[in-house]
Order: C-alpha cells, then structure tokens, then sequence
C-alpha cells in the first residue's frame, strides 16, 4: 500500500490486488482498511466499526486509487459525492481478452443481481440500477486490448459486467471471464477525482499501472 496524498479530512492510497478493502467473512485480517485505521487511529470512530474510514470500494483484485476519510464531518460529505454520482470521476485501466465493438464508445444501462446467481451482476438484472460507462481503446496485442474506462456511475462490478456484455471481458476474471491464463483480473483504478470535504474544490489522484499490466502481454 502506498499513500498518494492525505489532508486532515482525508487520505489517499494505492491498493495493491489481492488486498482486501474491508473486513468480510473469510477475509478478517490484514484489510486496507485495518492497515490505515493503524496509521491513522482517529479513523476508527469514522463510519463503522467494521469498515473504518471507508467512502467507497474496489474489488480485492483490483488495483489502484482509493480515498478513505479520517473524520466523521469528512466521511459524511464525500459519501454524499460518491452516491450522488454528480462530481466524482473515476478512470480505470483494464486488459480485455479480445475488443470491443468501437474503438470509443458509451454504454448507459442498468446493471442487477443475476436472478439465479447472486454472487453475478447483470445487464437489466434483479433490482438494475442506471450505469453509463465511457471507454477508450488504447493499444491491441496478441488479443489483448488495454482499454481505458471512465465511469459517471459505481454499480458493483460495473466495468466487468460491461465488458463481459460487449463481448471482451476482463482478462483474468473468473467470474466473468473466459477460460484461459489465469491472473488476478486485470483492472486497475488509475485517477480518482472528488470534491474536498473542507473547500468543495475538486482535488485528483493518479497511480501508475502495476508491472503486472505492462508484462500481462509478452
């Protein structure tokens, strides 16, 4: 885990994969949040016991930006934002098993539960709620597209439905992907821009792609 930035509102960090957000069953030690909570003892008293700090979530799998606040007044504001959808922007970096249909593209849909797997998110599933996804496509090779991802919205799996739906799922992902190499999926949450809780400026963090995405192709 790396710091990108922290103000006495907020701090920023970079997830590696395979690290838990939060503590969940199965998984109740060495989470990202856990680890910050240890660095920053005030963020114990922020939101819940069981996920302190937390604004909002990645998979365990993927990399990258992730804001977490360090008080109370802090978390109440940036939740506000990321549920509102209205003022932050996130971007992602993905490694796609073939490509999608454009090589830019818009995709507005609802995304659910899958009706006879509840571990799956769909296209028009259970309870779908609205999703616009953006994406660009930003080199090809040996099958492969890199594909950068900007979404207005945080469904859960979002990217990984959408390209799953497109025909060029995620590589790596095993929920939603094709049989083949087998990595971590290769999705990596690159900026992250959201409204400081003290001025209501917007403020923007970026982590660089792992070594995993650069050598995933050779």
């Amino acid at each position: 885990m790396t710091i990108l930035g922290e103000t006495v509102d907020f701090v920023v960090a970079d997830k590696p994969a395979g690290q838990y957000v939060h503590a969940s069953p199965g998984h109740e030690r060495g989470t990202l949040a856990q680890e910050l909570a240890a660095a920053y003892p005030e963020m114990a008293r922020v939101g819940s016991a069981e996920r302190p700090g937390v604004v909002h979530r990645l998979d365990a799998e993927t990399s990258g930006v992730i804001v977490f606040a360090r008080n109370q007044r802090a978390y109440l504001s940036l939740r506000r934002a990321f549920e509102s959808h209205e003022r932050v922007r996130k971007t992602y970096l993905a490694i796609l098993q073939g490509s999608l249909p454009r090589r830019e593209g818009t995709l507005v849909a609802a995304i659910g539960r899958k009706p006879w797997d509840p571990k799956r998110m769909a296209i028009d599933g259970t309870d779908a709620k609205r999703s616009v996804t953006h994406w660009r496509t930003l080199a090809k090779r040996n099958g492969l597209s890199l594909v950068e991802f900007t979404i207005e919205t945080g469904r859960t799996h979002q990217i990984r439905v959408v390209a799953a739906h497109l025909g060029a799922p995620v590589a790596g992902d095993a929920l939603y992907g094709r049989p083949g190499r087998r990595t971590r999926q290769m999705l990596h949450a690159v900026t992250l821009e959201f409204p400081d809780p003290a001025t209501g400026k917007m403020v923007a963090f970026s982590a660089p792609p792992p070594p995993d995405f650069t050598h995933y192709a050779r």
